[in-house]
């Protein structure tokens, strides 16, 4: 099915009409999706979803596409910013991101973490969400390997001429933001800010607390500017410039951790009878983190920077064959460096014992080819891609604290090709129905991080480990949709994920873990979703139930047949709004997720959540709007990582108040 889809048709129609040479559309949006984006299980979620999010973070927004997850329960305020790996369909492992995360065509993962940067994605900002979930082969498929979170930024017809908001909780906290979006010429620039402060709660149970626990307080801010500009009739030219700083402490006094980052990016976009899309990008990302001991209560390590740079770019062209087919080809590379630098401490005096830095760069290059194929009702899809990556410059060196070299090595140059495919179809089997299968391989570089950098959550080590290989995945699904008119929208899917040499954390001694590929994390389980409509009325609900399970050997042998880490057999969700106008909502929605594991020997249980989120928004004046959001309104205890006993919380019952202007 695959192959046969991928042939392309000599073309033998006419060409597509090119948009008239003297109207000129300016979407600031990249190239359409195909055809077939539908038959890969994807999901849009709308602007009105996105800003109605109780905690007015992105991750709570996303929270209820069924089978997305973070690596842990909390969200970007209390968690650390390195644990914020977002996967999709319980793949588990460890913080690192198995889903590709795009905001405007543009990887956001770190690129020496890879974790997400929540925090600068404010959902005022955005237009839409996409999520497609299973391996991907397309534009920068090397990341997908979960599936594909794709961000819209909205455009000055969505975000008004000025907007902002202020909105204010009980215990003081405070969250502001800012739009002005003007329309300039045949293109629109949006400038935009928020800043989010706070006390924050104590993620420390009563019981555990000491003269040292503390609040888990946050500050950050971010800024973007976007523009963009008509170049012709047919191209489009489209900046964007992102800079935050997030800075955030858990548990204990001093227990201080700080994110960066400033990003650049460039798109042209054609839309004549030839599509094609050209975008280029810069990150510039630090991280800092300092190290607590959970029985002296000092610092026993300052992570003090680590500072990395992303570099990448794609080219698509999409040409006009006619017959039916939607065709792509394409090039992307991405680049990614980076260094840490870090001193051991003498928890007693404070005194630095040991200086420590470690580093590499990890380059991928890959070449696609897709293809849709409509046939009346049938609609077949195929793609390849073909990656030459690279790991290399490694190292890892000690000093003593006057600066002598201690330790030093060099590791291994790495470099190959990997090919992965992809191919599904949907049937349209009734004017409200279609079948959808589909089936793919896809593939992930381990991190700098995971490759370099070891890390402490007291009184845990995980250490590195260099010679991690990379990341498969191969698996398949099929589904179907229905939808009979604007009340009711169904979607099942079944499906099977395997990856193979799955990386994660593995215990390999009291208190120590190491990165190690296990054989393989298999998943494989049931995605449900759906929304129903009653005049004002509506409810739109998920669930996932997922049977995922590790298979190892050798150092992992004890692993086998175990849940991986940080993956519930169940997530579910359900909202019910009432919206007697367009700026009228009342609403709730009931999450529930099951429950999992801190560790990969099962030894530490997070017990299931089930929280109760509420929203009211009352139009006080044309553009001025009343806000009230609750988040955890029954106050449910939530446990968030479960160390020995030693716990942390999530965010407790939460009220907050204030004032929206404009969209």
């Amino acid at each position: 099915m695959a192959l046969t889809a991928f042939c392309w048709a000599i073309p033998a129609m006419a060409e597509e009409a090119a948009t008239p040479a003297d109207v000129i559309v300016v979407t600031g949006r990249g190239l359409e999706h195909t055809p077939a984006t539908p038959a890969y299980s994807a999901l849009g979620i709308e602007r009105d979803a996105l800003t109605r999010a109780p905690s007015g973070r992105i991750e709570d927004a996303l929270a209820s596409v069924a089978g997305l997850q973070q690596f842990r329960r909390s969200d970007s305020r209390s968690a650390n910013p390195s644990a914020q790996g977002v996967t999709l369909r319980a793949l588990g492992g460890n913080a690192t991101s198995r889903a590709l995360v795009l905001l405007d065509g543009v990887p956001m993962a770190d690129p020496f973490f890879g974790y997400i940067p929540f925090s600068a994605l404010a959902p005022e900002r955005l237009a839409s969400a996409r999520v497609t979930r299973g391996g991907g082969s397309g534009p920068f498929g090397a990341g997908a390997l979960a599936g594909t979170i794709e961000l819209t930024s909205a455009d000055a017809t969505a975000l008004g001429p000025v907007g902002g908001s202020a909105m204010l909780n009980d215990r003081g906290e405070s969250e502001l933001s800012a739009t002005l979006a003007p329309n300039l010429g045949e293109g629109f620039a949006a400038l935009s800010g928020r800043w989010d402060r706070g006390q924050g709660f104590f993620t420390t149970p009563d019981d555990q607390r000491t003269p040292a626990s503390v609040r888990a307080g946050y500050e950050s801010w971010s800024a973007q500017a976007r523009a963009v500009a008509a170049l012709s009739a047919q191209t489009e030219m489209q900046a964007r410039i992102l800079a935050w700083r997030d800075s955030r402490t858990l548990r204990f006094a001093g227990a201080d951790s700080l994110s960066e980052g400033q990003d650049a990016s460039l798109r042209l976009v054609g839309r004549g009878a030839w599509r094609w899309e050209a975008l280029a990008y810069v990150q510039a990302r630090d991280f800092s983190n300092v190290v607590v001991s959970s029985t002296r209560f000092t610092p026993t390590l300052n992570q003090r920077g680590t500072p990395s740079t992303g570099l990448g770019g794609k080219l698509e062209l999409r040409p006009p064959v006619g017959g039916g087919h939607v065709p792509r080809v394409g090039a992307d590379w991405r680049r990614s460096t980076g260094r840490l630098f870090e001193d051991a401490l003498n928890p007693a005096t404070g005194a630095v014992t040991e200086r420590r830095s470690a580093g590499g760069a990890n380059t991928n290059l890959g070449l696609f080819a897709e293809n849709d194929w409509q046939r009346g009702a049938l609609t077949l899809t195929g793609g390849l891609r073909a990656d030459r990556f690279a790991i290399k410059d490694g190292f890892a060196a000690s000093s003593d604290p006057a600066g002598r070299v201690t330790s030093a090595a060099n590791h291994a140059e790495r470099n190959g090709w990997a090919a992965s495919v992809r191919g599904g179809a949907i049937m349209r089997i009734a004017h409200d129905m279609s079948l959808r299968a589909a089936g793919y391989t896809g593939l992930r570089l381990p991190t700098l991080n995971e490759l370099y950098r070891p890390f402490v959550v007291f009184p845990v080590t995980t250490l590195a480990n260099a010679a991690l290989a990379n990341e498969r995945l191969g698996g398949f699904e099929a589904g179907l949709d229905y939808r009979p008119g604007d009340r009711l929208t169904l979607s099942l899917t079944a499906f099977d994920n395997r990856v193979r040499d799955a990386i994660a954390n593995v215990t390999i001694g009291p208190n120590l873990r190491q990165r190690r590929n296990v054989d393989a994390i298999h998943a494989r389980g049931l995605e449900a979703s759906g929304r129903v409509t009653a005049g004002v009325w509506a409810v739109d609900a998920s669930l996932a139930l997922t049977d995922a399970v590790v298979h190892g050997s050798g150092a992992a042998a004890g692993l086998d047949g175990r849940r991986p880490a940080q993956t519930p057999a169940l997530a579910a969700s359900a909202t019910l709004a009432w919206n007697p106008t367009p700026r009228w909502r009342l609403a709730v929605t009931v999450r529930h997720t099951g429950a999992q594991f801190e560790d990969d020997l099962e030894t530490d249980r997070l017990p299931p959540a089930t929280t109760l989120d509420g929203w009211l928004s009352v139009p006080l004046a044309r553009r001025l709007t009343l806000v009230i959001r609750a988040e955890n309104l029954t106050d449910e205890r939530i446990v968030t990582r479960n160390q020995g006993g030693s716990i942390d919380l999530g965010v407790p019952r939460t009220v907050w108040a204030g004032l929206r202007i404009g969209g």
